[in-house]
């Protein structure tokens, strides 16, 4: 899996933080930090639900590369 985010897009809600802390985190002012774009395989349901519940659609999945 490879997570990429769309700063532009991210309007702080903090939802991806709070399923998946050890992939995202929050800047000072809300946006989105990504903090591993190729998480472990035990990570991939957290960060799916993240994606699904990002009210900015800022973070798509791809395959790894």
């Amino acid at each position: 899996m490879r997570v990429i985010v769309d700063t532009e897009k991210c309007c702080g809600a903090g939802q991806c933080v709070l399923i998946a802390p050890k992939v995202f985190d929050q800047r000072d002012d809300g946006i989105v930090v990504l903090l591993d774009a190729a998480p472990p395989s035990e990570l991939h349901a957290a960060v799916r639900e993240a994606a699904c519940v990002c009210p900015g659609a800022a973070i798509r999945l791809g395959e790894q590369a």
